[in-house]
């Protein structure tokens, strides 16, 4: 369980997040959905204690993530998909969080095989390609076995198969009984992945509801109903172009629904 109240976080003059309440059940994919740069990354931060609030809470079973006695054991996430050193082999690369987690060595097997990587368990992970280090980044966020699971854009990367396995892997871990929670730009993943979604934007919560029920409000179109709550949050630049308003025609090289192309900071 994951609650915020009120989370706010300024970098300089950026407002990142702006006053951020929500609440996350188990037994749920809870999508967290926003533009890029609506303060996803950040929120997802704040959570694991990476950054703190300049004002608001956020605590993992009652308590903040810095305060956890075991969180390898108690949150998993994935943050960035190259958060090992590049030298080390996947499979040192989770013995070495094992080790500082009090984690069985025996558990390292367990998750490679879980993503799909015991073939290459013996490489170097500096050479995996962005796939793989998804796939080496989910199987550190299992090592633990956790309650609590994020995930900030996983299938960046991924190829069809890819994608397909990580939205049944999301599904089947909240079917265990786990928090799982999903942050995404992809309006179309988020329609069948996640069972209730957050949408933020510019640090801002605009929705906190069943992925049904946002359709339902623009006619069974989860994207119509995305604008309609984020149009004004969404920008776009390339060049020396004007700002990109939802529902203009997009300029040369706009992304997917009017998004900047590429990851950027969320």
């Amino acid at each position: 369980m994951i609650e915020a109240s009120g989370l706010t976080k300024r970098y300089g003059a950026t407002l990142a997040v702006d006053g951020l309440s929500f609440g996350l059940r188990p037994g749920v994919v809870t999508g967290f959905l926003g533009p890029n740069g609506s303060g996803k990354s950040t929120t997802m931060r704040l959570i694991m204690g990476l950054d703190y609030p300049d004002a608001g809470t956020v605590t993992v079973g009652g308590q903040a993530y810095r305060r956890l006695r075991w969180p390898l054991s108690e949150v998993g996430a994935l943050l960035e998909a190259r958060a090992f050193h590049p030298g080390r082999s996947a499979r040192s690369h989770l013995h070495a969080l094992a080790a500082a987690g009090g984690i069985a060595p025996s558990r390292v097997g367990d998750v490679l095989g879980m993503v799909g990587l015991e073939a290459v368990a013996g490489k170097r992970a500096g050479t995996f390609s962005l796939g793989m280090a998804q796939r080496l980044g989910i199987a550190a966020a299992l090592l633990g076995d956790p309650a609590v699971l994020l995930f900030d854009e996983p299938v960046n990367g991924l190829d069809p198969e890819g994608v397909r396995w990580a939205r049944n892997l999301m599904r089947s871990l909240a079917a265990e009984g786990r928090t799982v929670f999903v942050s995404s730009h992809l309006i179309s993943e988020m329609a069948v992945t996640a069972d209730r979604l957050i949408v933020i934007g510019r640090g801002q919560l605009l929705a906190d509801t069943s992925v049904t029920e946002l359709a339902a409000r623009a006619g069974g179109s989860l994207e119509d109903a995305f604008f309609s709550l984020a149009g004004e949050s969404v920008e776009f630049r390339a060049g020396d172009l004007p700002q990109f308003q939802a529902g203009a025609p997009p300029g040369p090289g706009a992304g997917t629904s009017g998004q900047r192309s590429g990851r950027g900071r969320s």
